[in-house]
């Protein structure tokens, strides 16, 4: 690929901003001939170091740039001591890897890690791993329900990674330097339709999704974006009745290449308007994401020591190389990482102890059984299928002493630490236990996530052996026999009140900043770790805190916050349900002032678990002698689709409704109403305000009773858009 001058900078103006362009392309590379990719796939099947099935090859040579380049590498690599292979030890295996460039067109985004914590409106596809004669394969196998999923999967991908993070005017700089993780992958699909082999990134999403917004251009919206890559990447050539049958695989290559050969001439033709030394903005987008670096995995020998079964050994070593980057060097959100190593190390602990009947404890844990699965999973038709359930059942299976301690152990290899102490493994069981109401209660899950970290509700007596969790709908009822003496009663509102606790943002961190000596919101009368708050509540003999726990759990909905989450005073109620204070005296339990239930705050919570400690506080709040708030932040499927013979359309529903759509594409679509709504309402007030003045009667809004009616509406509306500044940690990209 040559270009214009070579090394000197180019200044380009994009997004408002002046980007300087190291080196513009003024030629595009050819596309490769049956030759040379045919020659690649022989070479891959006869190569001894490497394993894959002849389809994946076909995959690898159709998207790599220059196939002869792959060529060279396998057919020099006849064994390990003069290989020209990429050679990776990691925890299980050993990888093998090609180098070469990749076309934009033909890398597909695999599952984003750093988004497994969150729940999105497209569920990933089941992976599994591939395995021949025992032999395990560098394949995975993703599974969809049809081909609409996986266009959804792809669109969200892409525009949740780019919501995150972007990295598209370094690469309109200097192009896609550092080169992606990349594997074959089988699509297969539970309607029963084709599967489909492509290449997807495992690592370099984030690089591969920024390069699809350097083509897209500085205007357009993440969502924008990922629609045109998914539109682009399952494209397919429509089925011509009498032509010959061309499998799904072809048809959507076929479809992509034509997309890039109408790239390319248009890259030409923007050069060809282009007058004297003006440089095409439009070229250069095409330019800069045409091609990306990329390791293609190739082949896997798997470690003698190994417990996992052969077909898992890939995928697995592929997250210890994930782990490596982003765990232990360039590291994701300690959420992200506490889902990668408690995921591997239970599957691990799993499959070395498969008489022990925790396969489902495995697949609930990491979401592939939903809660409703629950009474099946434990074989107890009685036992509740809620949230709060799933949770209390998995805390207390994966804290038994024999299993704890081997996913400790397990944990510690992958994360590459000497030592877990029980709080590290807390932090591994939060985004295991929120995975219900992950999305309804975001709005307090970095507080919920960083109380685990600080124990969660692990204290000593949980963590022994010979105790189990009471079923009952009614954790109220567990209040009296706890009282009596009844271990596994105190230990169940334990770890179901002090779970819903957490969850609803009642119980946070030891902060350390928010002490008050008075009952107020945002405030707490000692400081303490989250577990030991939680154990002084479960204490043998403490009714107030015991009822605290068992009204916690009872009251505790997955659906949403409870209007008090806020811990500020003075904002209007959104309705949903709502903690209230312990009353001893009352026959329901509820504390009362003037009639009304007085809402729940932290400060009561840590006063009942050390009511020894704590003198009774009364009621403050805006007018509390400490003054300053507490810092609550903690840290349409079918393969016969028929456009001019060629890419596949996809209607928005068969009646063209938006509620046919999926949910991240509708909450985009309302989030831009609202904000044309809100700027809408914000002139007509600065206009009023304008015209204020003019005239002495009537107020400005009118009678009293228009008057509270707009400002109830507006309170409203603030109100729901600060209880989602949990979603915006100040720590946060």
């Amino acid at each position: 690929m040559s270009a214009t001058r070579p090394g000197t900078p180019v200044e380009i103006e994009w997004d408002k901003q002046k980007i300087e362009v190291a080196d513009v392309l003024r030629e595009l590379p050819d596309a490769s001939s049956v030759g040379d990719r045919n020659a690649l796939v022989k070479a891959g099947l006869e190569s001894s170091l490497a394993y894959l099935p002849e389809d994946s090859w076909h995959a690898l040579a159709r998207a790599v740039v220059t196939p002869s380049t792959v060529t060279v590498q396998l057919n020099n690599s006849r064994d390990a001591d003069s290989s020209l292979l990429l050679e990776e030890s990691v925890d299980g295996a050993l990888l093998r890897s090609v180098h070469s460039r990749i076309w934009l067109y033909e890398l597909f985004p695999g599952i984003q890690p750093r988004t497994a914590q969150e729940i999105l409106a497209t569920e990933d596809p089941l992976v599994e791993g591939a395995a021949e004669e025992d032999r395990p394969q560098a394949v995975l196998r993703y599974r969809y329900k049809n081909l609409a999923h996986l266009r959804n999967h792809i669109r969200q991908t892409l525009a949740v990674t780019l919501a995150r993070n972007s990295y598209a005017e370094s690469i309109l700089a200097r192009r896609v330097t550092r080169a992606l993780i990349a594997h074959p992958v089988v699509y297969e699909f539970e309607d029963g339709s084709e599967p489909v082999h492509v290449l997807v990134a495992r690592d370099g999403i984030t690089r591969l999704a920024s390069a699809w917004k350097v083509l897209a251009g500085p205007d357009e919206e993440p969502e924008a974006v990922a629609e045109m890559a998914a539109e682009v990447l399952v494209a397919s050539l429509a089925v011509v009745e009498g032509q010959p049958h061309k499998p799904r695989t072809q048809r959507m290559a076929l479809a992509r290449e034509r997309r890039r050969k109408k790239l390319r001439a248009e890259f030409y033709e923007e050069w060809g308007r282009a007058q004297g030394e003006a440089v095409p903005l439009r070229a250069v987008q095409i330019g800069q994401s045409h091609t990306l670096p990329a390791h293609v995995t190739v082949g896997v020998v798997p470690n003698g020591g190994t417990s996992l079964a052969a077909r898992d050994v890939f995928d697995d070593a592929l997250h210890s190389v994930l782990a490596s980057i982003h765990v232990e060097f360039k590291a994701w959100d300690e959420a992200a990482q506490n889902v990668e190593v408690a995921g591997r190390a239970l599957k691990h602990v799993v499959q070395s102890h498969q008489s022990d009947g925790l396969a489902g404890i495995y697949e609930l844990a990491v979401g592939r059984r939903e809660v409703a699965d629950l009474p099946s999973v434990y074989n107890e038709p009685k036992l509740p299928a809620t949230g709060l359930w799933r949770a209390t059942r998995l805390v207390h299976t994966l804290t038994r002493p024999a299993l704890y301690d081997a996913l400790r152990h397990r944990a510690k290899e992958i994360k590459g630490v000497r030592r877990m102490t029980d709080k590290g493994f807390a932090a591994l069981l939060g985004p295991m236990v929120d995975q219900p109401w992950r999305a309804t209660k975001k709005g307090a899950s970095t507080q919920a996530r960083n109380a685990w970290t600080n124990g969660g509700v692990l204290f000593k007596e949980v963590l022994k052996d010979g105790w189990a969790p009471v079923v009952t709908d009614d954790f109220t009822s567990l209040v009296e026999p706890a009282m009596g003496g009844d271990q596994n009663a105190r230990l169940t509102l334990a770890l179901a009140g002090g779970t819903a606790l957490i969850a609803d943002k009642l119980l946070t961190r030891n902060v350390g900043s928010a002490l008050g000596a008075r009952r107020a919101y945002g405030k707490v009368p000692l400081r303490s770790d989250t577990h030991k708050v939680v154990e002084g509540l479960a204490r043998e003999g403490n009714l107030l805190g015991l009822w605290t726990l068992g009204l916690a759990a009872q009251r505790f909905q997955d659906s949403g916050l409870p209007w008090n989450a806020s811990q500020q005073e003075g904002l209007p109620s959104l309705g949903g349900y709502a903690h209230y204070a312990v009353d001893l005296e009352a026959e329901d339990r509820i504390l009362r002032e003037g009639g009304d239930p007085v809402p729940l705050l932290e400060w009561d919570v840590v006063a009942a678990a050390f009511p020894e400690r704590v003198k009774p506080g009364r009621a403050g709040g805006a007018d509390d002698a400490d003054g300053e708030r507490g810092d609550q932040s903690g840290d349409a499927e079918g393969d016969d689709w028929d456009d001019v013979g060629e890419e596949a359309q996809f209607e928005e529903g068969a009646d063209g409704s938006e509620d046919e759509l999926p949910v991240d594409q509708r909450i985009a679509h309302r989030r831009t109403l609202l904000g044309e709504s809100l700027a809408d309402a914000k002139e007509l007030v600065e206009q009023l305000h304008a015209l204020d003045g003019l005239i002495s009667s009537p107020p400005l809004y009118g009678q009293k009773e228009t008057w509270a009616s707009l400002r109830e509406m507006a309170m409203t509306i603030a109100t729901s858009l600060h209880n989602k500044a949990g979603d915006y940690p100040e720590d946060s990209e």
